[in-house]
């Protein structure tokens, strides 16, 4: 029998009778934010945080003071604040590997080393040991002490990964652009050869070094990429006369171009690529949650040391404030929590998240896989089936683009769509169409999508511009559409830290609440098991007969197609 604590059932607390029975009497008198708005002067105040130079504004939630109570006091009675401080402390709450989920050590100062000790070892020390190892390796790529092997500097770096060791960095390299100073990065991660193709399309061998990111250096996808990758970097290189037809030659030059983020060092060795260059990280660091770990070495050499260092302490900030805040004035708390009310309460299914800041277009696809690879699941941290529903479809799109894409569905389709906006006071790059400020003009999207979202607009409104009565409902906005406002001075390395791991703990406050454990991904498992056994049946008849009836035709017809 397991020896496994059981999670909560939050179904059983006395605050989800409460939190059904107040959803039923808020929808009897009415939901209407704008009539919350004019009972309440002080709601705005209220709702609204700050912290880690960000602004949050809940205000235009579907929450009254009684909702943040009774929320809250969901979360104690499900054991948030214990499982929250057992996290940090290194315990083993993800149960199905018997890990610890130390994420936050990451971005511990050099001066906490010695707070989180593991089985023994000294998880912050280890971390500062491998970032100045990175920090030091990554100095002399960028001052040009590193050099390819035919004695040229390094102006381009191709990182191969793919999920946890590709979306974090790709996103985190796109939303700091205005910050590089070093070399220019490329992310390799889909094994479809049209991606390495266009990836490695203009690029010189000669000043060019792949980082290979795979913790055991097995993740198929990764290590095929680097194969790929290998045999352009040594074709090509012949072919232009950079290096002799010799295996020495050849060792030389993958040696020269080639590093990895790895913990294999037999494996990476067999690569070819030398272990003193290989970076790792432990088994305690999930992939989803390693971007500040030395899967990010592709944005120390984009960024340098301090840029990193700025971004590891904007993550840092908001763990401190997960950590310490009261569950009634902490921010990750608070919004997972308000996450949890609308998916099991209103039956929302989605959430979307929409930056205002073209440098964040990424960041949706990476909150992807960090919330619903992490919750989407069916089964509890004990083995047991779930009690409630679980987990959301995040999605979304920069800026006003979708506006024009999908806000229709989001302001007056059927379905409640909750919603973060996240923008910033300044822009690196102003501009003035005549006299008027182009991110201004822009800002006043932001702030008028989440206002005609919560107060809409009436039948009577509408008929007073004028429209014929027919066409009356279909210009109707309901409003009533839950948002929250994310508004922060500028997307600097430190802010972008601060969000990501806000959105980490919002994750962990949900799979809490839930009783998931948000930190394993065995759900990935079962198609990467199949597609090993369907890759000789490609040309191999008697593999191809075990197959079922579906796969079977699949394959004829690529079989009667292939060029």
């Amino acid at each position: 029998m397991s020896t496994i604590k059981a999670p909560v059932d939050p179904t059983t607390c006395p605050a989800w009778k409460a939190l059904a029975e107040h959803k039923e009497a808020l929808e009897e008198a009415g939901i209407s934010l704008k009539d919350w708005f004019a009972a309440d002067p002080d709601r705005v105040g209220k709702l609204s945080f700050d912290v880690a130079d960000l602004h949050f504004d809940f205000s235009k939630n579907l929450v009254t003071d009684e909702t943040i109570a009774l929320l809250v006091q969901l979360a104690r009675e499900v054991g948030i604040e214990e499982r929250r401080d057992a996290m940090y402390a290194g315990e083993h709450i993800n149960t199905t590997e018997n890990r610890a989920v130390l994420h936050t050590a990451l971005r511990r100062p050099k001066n906490e080393v010695g707070t989180v000790m593991v089985d023994g070892q000294d998880c912050v020390a280890d971390v500062h040991t491998v970032l100045d190892r990175m920090y030091d390796f990554a100095e002399r790529v960028r001052s040009g002490a590193w050099r390819g092997v035919t004695g040229h500097a390094i102006k381009n770096v191709v990182s191969i990964g793919i999920g946890g060791s590709d979306l974090g960095p790709v996103m985190v390299y796109e939303s700091l652009r205005p910050y590089l100073d070093g070399p220019a990065c490329r992310f390799v991660s889909n094994i479809d050869p049209n991606d390495m193709a266009e990836k490695l399309r203009g690029l010189d061998p000669e000043t060019t070094l792949v980082i290979v990111v795979s913790k055991t250096f097995t993740t198929l996808e990764t290590i095929t990429n680097a194969r790929e990758a290998r045999t352009w970097l040594l074709d090509t290189l012949r072919e232009q006369g950079a290096i002799n037809n010799t295996p020495e030659a050849a060792a030389d030059a993958v040696a020269h171009h080639f590093v990895a983020v790895s913990t294999n060092l037999e494996l990476v060795a067999d690569f070819g690529i030398d272990p003193e260059n290989a970076f790792g990280f432990w088994n305690w660091v999930g992939g989803r949650y390693s971007v500040d770990s030395a899967v990010g070495l592709s944005l120390i050499l984009a960024f340098g040391r301090e840029k990193f260092e700025q971004f590891l302490a904007g993550f840092h900030a908001i763990d401190e404030h997960f950590a310490s805040a009261p569950l009634e004035k902490n921010v990750p708390a608070l919004m997972g929590l308000m996450n949890v009310w609308y998916v099991n309460f209103f039956d929302a299914e989605s959430h979307a998240v929409l930056p205002y800041c073209q440098y964040l277009h990424r960041f949706p696809a990476y909150l992807q896989q960090l919330t619903m690879e992490s919750n989407g699941k069916g089964t509890r941290w004990d083995g047991t089936p779930v009690t409630t529903k679980t987990g959301e479809i995040f999605w979304g799109e920069a800026g006003t683009n979708g506006q024009h894409a999908f806000y229709q569905l989001i302001h007056q389709g059927t379905r409640m769509i909750p919603a973060d906006f996240i923008a910033f006071v300044n822009t690196p790059n102003p501009t003035k169409d005549g006299d008027q400020d182009v991110h201004e003009v822009f800002l006043a999207n932001y702030l008028a999508q989440t206002k005609a979202l919560a107060f809409g607009k009436t039948a009577d409104e509408v008929r007073a511009e004028g429209t014929a009565e027919w066409m009356v409902p279909a210009r109707v906005f309901e409003g009533n559409r839950p948002t929250t406002s994310i508004f922060g001075k500028a997307l600097t390395p430190f802010t972008l830290g601060a969000l990501i791991a806000l959105y980490e703990h919002i994750t962990f406050v949900e799979g809490t609440v839930w009783g998931l454990d948000s930190f394993d991904q065995w759900g990935v498992e079962l198609g990467k098991q199949l597609a090993k056994q369907i890759v000789p049946a490609f040309d191999d008849d008697d593999a191809l007969a075990k197959q079922d009836a579906s796969t079977k035709a699949l394959m004829a017809f690529y079989r009667a197609n292939r060029a």
